[in-house]
């Protein structure tokens, strides 16, 4: 049984985005529930807020700044679903913090895998403006802190939420030392990820599901393009941008997956980068399918 590592942080539950918000604070209350009442007790890895310098591996400081001032003054959105309150700016931080104390818990041997619950989710944040219910972009801030100070050459991102992760291609489309795929619903918010964009050295992987598809697609997909694909690459770490919304009961897509599938699709990437992986909440939208998707998520590492 692998030593899975469990960051959950409660400045996330300060991050109001207001009535009526999918991306809202009770989804990490039923994360949170869900572990309890499963009875898991995992190691609970320390970690504090990310810093200035962790940002600015990834994101403009115009772009930190602004998210700092509109946080404190309570002030204008970047757009209507990308909604932020004075608690926001804490929650932000701590979330991409959260993600680099996982990822120091498995380079440190304290762990061998992690799972990361926080909010806001990142993987839509761009180098210069927040969008999706993303302000910062915690996986690739993550990826960035792997190689910067802990000296991890090689990583993959892996990211099964259904919708593309347009800041996270973005931030590392030109650099072939990170390679970032993603299997997403298509045509669905942002509207990127095409698989023509190869990136540097074909090290960005995108592709691409229709309405409707389920299980035997997404397996599939992983068989046929994304394992062999990461194989070439041969990593030395894995971070999963790890969404629960291609789930069949999510409001805000049309895949069909269930509990199993995303049993089976970690139980798929456990070898790769020889099991050093990290997975960081993102989307998911139905709260009792999430709840149940997380903690089979995080039994599945375990296993």
């Amino acid at each position: 049984m692998a030593r899975t590592g469990y960051v959950f942080r409660k400045e996330g539950l300060l991050h109001d985005t207001g009535p009526g918000h999918v991306e809202r604070i009770a989804r990490l209350e039923a994360v949170r529930d869900a572990f309890a009442a499963a009875k898991l007790n995992p190691p609970e890895i320390a970690s504090g807020p990310a810093s200035r310098e962790d940002l600015l591996r990834i994101h403009r400081e115009d772009h930190i700044a602004a998210i700092e001032k509109t946080c404190a003054e309570d002030g204008d959105y970047p757009d209507v679903d990308t909604t932020m309150g004075k608690g926001s700016w804490e929650a932000a931080l701590t979330a991409a913090g959260a993600a680099i104390g996982a990822c120091r818990a498995v380079v440190d041997n304290e762990v061998d895998n992690a799972f990361v619950a926080v909010r806001p989710p990142g993987h839509h944040a761009e180098a210069d403006h927040a969008m999706g219910f993303c302000l910062f972009n915690n996986v690739a801030i993550a990826a960035r802190w792997l190689q910067v100070e802990a000296g991890i050459k090689k990583i993959a991102i892996l990211d099964w939420d259904v919708h593309h992760g347009n800041g996270t291609q973005h931030s590392f489309y030109e650099d072939d030392t990170v390679y970032y795929a993603s299997i997403h619903q298509h045509p669905l918010f942002p509207g990127t990820g095409f698989p023509s964009e190869r990136g540097k050295n074909n090290t960005n992987l995108n592709v691409q599901m229709t309405w409707g598809n389920g299980p035997g697609e997404w397996i599939a997909a992983m068989e046929k393009h994304v394992l062999p694909e990461f194989a070439r690459f041969d990593p030395d770490f894995l971070l999963i941008s790890c969404g629960f919304d291609a789930h069949r009961l999510d409001p805000l897509a049309s895949q069909r997956l269930d509990v199993a599938t995303f049993v089976h699709l970690t139980e798929m990437v456990k070898p790769i980068a020889g099991g050093k992986i990290v997975s960081v909440l993102e989307g998911g939208y139905h709260l009792e399918a999430l709840a149940e998707s997380a903690v089979a998520h995080f039994k599945a590492l375990q296993a």
